[in-house]
């Protein structure tokens, strides 16, 4: 069964949004706060460890009821429904997009052409907790039968950006285990990580579906290589497994076929940490933390799916992304996570949604005539503070920004975590009211500053407010809440995809680069420079001749 297929620009809704967008366009933020009261109270919602204000943003009731509108007639409830019964909906790749499958009960089912995957998933799901403690506890042992205290997560995108950002964010739930995670073809960052470990005590998982990535197949034979001027070519089958469905191929690495752990080509690799892609992050944290991330994403699943939409987190995000990219022209949004441990949830976000949103051929064939993806970047507060907030306070540029904090700070430092909350609060709070000409004059006139000083000052110390902002506060810092916060991203990518009538879950504008590369590398290795233009040409011949 195919998706919608709805151009959102020539629905009513869309119209009306127009109209009322130039209403909405120059009202303040401030202004309505001020005219009502009640405003936080009708623009947030609580579930669970989450509470999301949305209320410091540029909309009033009739806004959301045009929004809400627009999920009708692009049939998002129908989509939905399509997403988790197996349907194809990446159609022009003809599969299913079920990574929720990969964290729901045993009980339920997913079925994919008439076949349940539950029993599939959770017998991959036993093989990890198996091995993981098998590992953990030190009943597998390497080559010369020492305990393992590293494990090297080798792959890239998907099968590197979601573990990696899980392992650092569960820091705190580590177990003795050292993790660490090769991606970039860049030598340098291969040789970096294997000059720091002992051969005889570290495992690698060698994350690939195909086991053909160029990336993934090039780090894992330099550090064979490395391995086997320790150990033999027996060896390997000790200190080297695979997530992968291609069997021939990862035998023929030296991997002992009970060491293979399955993939499915219905679960997209940026969403793939879910499944057993997520085997570094069970053994950096033990399978009982593996599965209560999976269980917090399951949660999330399950208020998305049965939620009405003008109580439904991921919805309603999606929602007010889209009227800040397609109405005000905010091309991009930023994710300040108040917490050292989501340092690498804007990179692994940029990934999931850039990748997936980046179309511009809609769901039927033509290009589009609207804009679709964002653009995501940020970094943790207070770090982004005193870098680019300067930018989102009194630059030229709108950019929406997600504040995500917590409540309880896990090591219970208050004194640190009041001073870091506070500026949480402070920076939304900020980015709404800004600061008058009024107020700037008064802070001079009580500093004693002088009239001319004064005067060319002020328009540098203004700032105008009405910055858009959703606040995100979180009880504590769990597996659970973590697995919650990266589900209610996914389904908000998929929201997005569906009102801009897109399929998300190809990625076909990945694929020419590295086509290219492979032609050129044979022509770096031969020496020989072939027809390309003018630029592509002068830089090859640089490069050659090293």
């Amino acid at each position: 069964m195919s998706l919608p297929n709805t151009n959102p620009t020539n629905t009513n809704s869309w119209q009306n949004l127009q109209k009322h967008f130039s209403q909405m366009e120059s009202n303040s933020i401030k202004d309505m706060f001020q005219q009502d009261n009640a405003r936080a109270e009708k623009f947030h919602i609580q579930w669970n460890d989450f509470l999301v204000d949305f209320s410091k943003n540029n909309i009033t009731q009739e806004t959301l009821d045009l929004l809400l509108k627009l999920t009708e007639e692009v049939s998002l409830n129908e989509a939905i429904s399509q997403y988790f019964n197996g349907d194809s909906i990446n159609q022009t790749e003809n599969r299913a997009v079920l990574h929720t499958a990969l964290r729901a009960p045993q009980s339920a089912a997913f079925l994919v052409d008439g076949f349940n995957v539950m029993p599939e998933i959770y017998e991959v799901k036993k093989s990890i907790e198996k091995f993981t403690n098998e590992i953990t506890s030190g009943i597998r042992k390497g080559f010369t039968g020492k305990a393992f205290t590293d494990v090297v997560n080798i792959g890239i995108g998907g099968s590197d950006l979601g573990p990696a950002m899980v392992v650092e964010a569960l820091q705190y739930y580590k177990n003795h285990l050292n993790v660490h995670f090769v991606s970039n073809v860049d030598g340098d960052h291969v040789n970096e990580i294997i000059k720091k470990l002992n051969p005889e005590t570290t495992l690698f998982v060698i994350v690939s579906k195909t086991f053909t990535t160029q990336e993934t197949l090039t780090n894992s034979e330099t550090i064979r290589t490395w391995f086997l001027q320790s150990g033999k070519q027996e060896d390997v089958a000790k200190h080297f497994v695979a997530v992968s469905t291609n069997i021939q191929k990862v035998t023929d690495f030296g991997i002992d076929a009970n060491n293979i752990f399955p993939m499915w080509d219905w679960v997209g690799g940026r969403f793939s940490l879910w499944s057993a892609v997520g085997l570094s992050i069970s053994l950096a944290v033990g399978f009982d933390n593996f599965d209560k991330l999976l269980k917090g994403a399951n949660l999330m699943d399950e208020h998305f799916k049965n939620e009405s939409f003008d109580k439904n987190i991921p919805v309603l995000l999606a929602l007010l992304s889209v009227w800040y990219n397609n109405f005000f022209g905010a091309e991009s949004e930023a994710i300040i996570p108040y917490t050292q441990y989501l340092q690498k949830l804007a990179p692994y976000l940029q990934q999931g949604i850039m990748e997936s949103n980046g179309k511009s051929i809609g769901r039927d064939g033509k290009p589009v005539n609207y804009q679709t993806g964002t653009i995501i970047w940020g970094e943790p507060g207070t770090n982004s503070q005193h870098a680019f907030f300067q930018l989102i306070h009194q630059g030229t540029k709108l950019i929406p920004t997600d504040f995500i904090g917590f409540v309880t700070p896990l090591y219970g430092n208050d004194d640190h975590h009041n001073k870091l909350m506070s500026n949480f609060f402070a920076q939304t709070e900020a980015l709404l009211n800004g600061k008058t000409a009024n107020q700037v004059q008064a802070e001079f006139d009580k500093q004693g500053i002088d009239k001319s000083k004064a005067d060319y000052l002020k328009p540098f110390k203004v700032f105008s407010g009405n910055k858009p902002t959703n606040t995100i506060l979180i009880q504590k810092l769990t597996p659970e809440n973590l697995g919650s916060l990266v589900a209610m991203y996914e389904h908000k990518i998929f929201v997005q995809g569906i009102i801009w009538n897109i399929f998300s879950y190809d990625q076909w504008g990945v694929e020419l680069g590295k086509q290219l590369a492979n032609s050129i590398l044979e022509e770096i290795n031969e020496k020989k420079v072939a027809e390309h233009d003018s630029s592509t040409s002068l830089l090859l011949k640089h490069f050659l001749k090293k």
